[in-house]
């Protein structure tokens, strides 16, 4: 799906306010940070016994590309040329060649939805004897996988759809910025070229369908001296070409699920006007020039992500893409089946590691392909998977927004009293001298309150009242 949360590093410190901060978010959110000693006992044992399929493709010279520090590695990729356009080869991770409905390690996953990311605090979905060795498509590993071949004609549309189970061996774990630099070079493998094509055209038919991407940096936070310090990093052009094949591999998915009738689609709703209004006046406060006549995906297009401004708007554009949730269903379609971000029908497949859904939109697929009916503990799972999902979501969004409130609070701690340029972009409802400011350096969002009503859109200067780390909390006041 498109990219609507951050990737928040801390970059490694034992500065006590970063500990504390922490322990005190796992604790007050009564965050799993283990696994039980029969789920790791199990999640052992199924590692040692994974359920391989009769189909040897290790000889497509598959790779992985992730941050660096990724060892739960979901997807695996080789892209080509054909005559008729091109040929994408997408494996991902066959958690269900390991875990079983039922088993201690799926009832745990269960339990947890999702894998959560609070900076370098990861809490898996799944025990790393499994996420992080057994079931992760390392390089120089047979591996499980279901290995997805999906055509594309010349403009970059879907032409066919294949999904099966295969053994698959990556050649290579790469990251982002190793590849790039190679691109830029001109050293890199020639599939890159290939996927570039391929990411290109796939972002045409999303412009042509009226959909968006929201190309978020990854947040950097730093402690230096006991110093805090919050920089973003751009994303690379390959980032984004890569994004593509996992939104095409979604669409194709939800291709096979809308023509039988089963399965489970990612959905949102259009957004309001009145979320729209408010982007308009949060692009006036950072300096953002937005004329009438732009819509709001050609604003996102024109939004450039090496600048701090652009990248707190891209953040602020995250608001409208609220209600996002999955719909599951059997025999009829869903009434509301769209992705409003995509424009068009999609779903959660590429991720099972560290997603839960993606191990059963994955089994619908394969056995919609192989003409066989869907298992019965897919099934009997799918109408409560969108409930277990929302509350993981829920649960995850409150973690990644404890540990932002408290970097920006530590980052900004020293300067109590201090007066910055922001703007007003919301006045509370039922108390006209509450609402929220966006300060444009540094370019966070943070409560500010006045003895008057707040003047709605208009530029300001606000001192800021309170930084507590401890608290998590940051306040202005309007300056007089």
């Amino acid at each position: 799906m498109p990219t609507t949360t951050r990737r928040i590093h801390i970059q490694p410190t034992a500065d006590p306010v970063l500990v504390h901060g922490m322990r005190d978010i796992q604790s007050q959110l009564k965050l799993p940070l283990s696994f039980p000693p029969e789920v790791e006992a199990a999640a052992a044992l199924a590692a040692a016994r994974p359920r391989l399929p009769a189909l040897d493709r290790t000889d497509i010279p598959l790779v992985t590309i992730d941050p660096p520090e990724s060892m739960d590695l979901d997807q695996a990729m080789y892209v080509e040329r054909t005559d008729s356009g091109h040929r994408v080869h997408y494996a991902i991770a066959d958690v269900a060649a390991f875990v079983t409905a039922g088993d201690p390690v799926d009832l745990e996953a269960n339990r947890r939805g999702e894998t959560l990311y609070g900076a370098d605090a990861k809490i898996p979905l799944h025990p790393k004897v499994l996420s992080e060795s057994a079931t992760s498509l390392l390089p120089d590993q047979m591996r499980p996988a279901l290995l997805w071949t999906i055509e594309l004609d010349k403009t970059g549309e879907i032409s066919s759809i294949d999904v099966r189970r295969a053994r698959v061996s990556s050649r290579a774990k790469l990251d982002y910025a190793g590849v790039q630099r190679r691109i830029d070079a001109g050293t890199a493998d020639p599939m890159w070229a290939v996927l570039r094509e391929i990411g290109e055209l796939r972002k045409q038919r999303e412009q042509a369908r009226g959909g968006i991407s929201l190309p978020l940096p990854e947040q950097e936070i730093g402690v230096a001296d006991g110093r805090w310090s919050l920089t973003f990093r751009a994303r690379l052009a390959v980032e984004d070409w890569n994004e593509q094949i996992s939104l095409l591999t979604g669409m194709a998915a939800a291709q096979l699920m809308v023509q039988a009738k089963v399965g489970l689609l990612r959905t949102l709703p259009a957004a309001e006007p009145r979320s729209l209004q408010r982007l308009h006046i949060t692009a006036k406060a950072l300096g953002i020039d937005w004329p009438d006549a732009l819509s709001y995906p050609e604003f996102i297009r024109s939004l450039d992500p090496s600048k701090d401004a652009h990248v707190a708007m891209l953040t602020a554009c995250t608001t409208v893409l609220r209600g996002a949730g999955y719909v599951a269903f059997h025999g009829a379609l869903p009434a509301q089946p769209m992705q409003w971000a995509v424009a068009a029908e999609y779903t959660h497949v590429t991720a099972p590691l560290r997603r839960l859904v993606d191990r059963y939109t994955g089994e619908v697929c394969v056995a919609l392909c192989a003409k066989q009916p869907v298992p019965a503990w897919v099934l009997a799972a799918l109408p409560g998977l969108p409930a277990t999902m929302q509350a993981s979501g829920h649960r995850a969004s409150q973690y990644e927004k404890a540990v932002l409130d408290l970097a920006e609070a530590a980052v900004l701690a020293p300067r109590v009293g201090e007066i910055f340029a922001g703007a007003i972009v919301e006045v509370a409802a039922n108390a006209s001298g509450k609402g929220v400011v966006i300060v444009r350096d540094p370019a966070i969002e943070a409560s500010v309150s006045s003895t008057s009503s707040l003047p709605l859109g208009a530029d300001v200067k606000v001192r800021l009242v309170e930084a507590d780390p401890v608290k998590r909390t940051t306040r202005f006041e309007l300056a007089s």
